[in-house]
């Protein structure tokens, strides 16, 4: 096993390099901050920090439920929906068994079956996305569960909606699918499948989600599941107690309500992307396509250059080595004028490399 290696940080950078002013877009957070609800939340939650959170978010599950129309005990909270992963690994798998995941998928699935003792079955990518026919054709009699990102992280890739209904149809039922979806709001694709709306219909379907991305909540680490009520009650037997704290469960309940901010992010994120491609078409650099808020991009030469180049011109982005993509770096999308400066950083390195 190897650590899990998060973003450079601002302070780090500034710490190494001696640069006062950094733009970050290497973690696939919300440029804008947060909203001014989540804000007057998180400062009425600040008068009670002195109280134990409510260990099963109330309120929080009941808003949740009301919005995807499923019953509150389909529902599980997480530090993050990293948390709920690791809690199905937790409570489904052990060295007896095996768990299926792709080639470029997310790091933590490897990580959280690595850590039962579970045999890892790591489906080769097809064209950097799920091959989600042979990920079906990997299920042993051993398989307990597959990990499925939709989008995926870091490649930005999706599967269609019949691809994922013919891996639910063909997997037995003993065989928990757990499609992590945490950039789905991104998505306008009217053939993208809400995992949600599958769920209902297919009871070994474990659908996560987080208020990390899009309703820019990263800091205060908070996600959830929805589930059968059978599998939900089985995450809360292995879910440490007060997992989401009080001023995350309050921070969430004001994001989820706030429909503007997180329309308003996602138009910024479309105009963003519009404003990467583009600039990178004109650079000549090759890319994946995205679905999500980010771009992985083919350095145009050595990546771990390029990388310790951007952060001399105070950029830092996501290097994809511990992905097995050395030559790929991956750009969160920023603001306006964060993009335009990573670009105009990439076209000055590029004309004097």
């Amino acid at each position: 096993m190897q650590p899990y290696q998060a973003g450079k940080p601002v302070e780090q950078a500034q710490r190494e390099l001696g640069i006062d002013q950094f733009i970050k877009l290497a973690s696939n957070e919300n440029p804008r901050g947060p909203s001014a609800a989540v804000l007057a939340a998180i400062s009425k939650a600040g008068q009670d920090i002195n109280r134990y959170p409510d260990a099963n978010g109330f309120y929080l599950k009941r808003s949740l439920a009301e919005l995807h129309d499923v019953d509150p005990q389909c529902i599980t909270l997480g530090c993050g929906s990293n948390d709920i992963l690791e809690l199905i690994a937790s409570a489904y798998l052990d060295q007896h068994c095996s768990a299926i995941f792709s080639q470029y998928a997310f790091l933590v699935y490897g990580l959280a079956i690595a850590r039962t003792g579970a045999r890892a079955i790591e489906v080769p990518a097809l064209d950097y996305a799920h091959d989600l026919s042979a990920m079906t054709s990997a299920v042993c009699d051993d398989t307990r569960v597959i990990y499925l990102a939709n989008p995926n992280n870091p490649t930005g890739t999706c599967a269609s909606k019949d691809e994922l209904l013919a891996l639910l149809e063909a997997v037995p039922s003993s065989v928990l699918v757990v499609l992590d979806e945490a950039y789905c709001e991104y998505i306008e694709d009217p053939d993208y499948p809400n995992g949600i709306v599958l769920q209902k219909k297919y009871p070994n379907l474990v659908v996560t989600r987080t208020f990390s991305k899009a309703f820019g909540l990263g800091g205060l680490r908070v996600g959830y599941s929805v589930s059968d009520p059978a599998i939900a009650d089985a995450l809360n037997r292995v879910r440490q107690p007060f997992n989401v704290s009080s001023v995350s469960l309050m921070a969430a309940q004001a994001a989820l309500d706030d429909l503007a901010y997180l329309e308003a992010s996602v138009a910024l994120n479309n105009l963003g992307m519009q404003q990467f491609t583009r600039g990178f078409i004109d650079l000549g650099v090759q890319y994946i396509h995205s679905t999500a808020n980010f771009v992985t991009i083919k350095a145009p030469y050595n990546a771990a250059l390029l990388n310790k180049d951007l952060l001399c011109k105070g950029v830092i982005v996501r290097p994809l080595a511990n992905y097995r993509m050395a030559d790929y770096l991956r750009v969160s999308i920023g603001l306006e004028d964060e993009n335009t400066f990573f670009l105009s950083a990439l076209a000055e390195l590029l004309d004097t490399n």
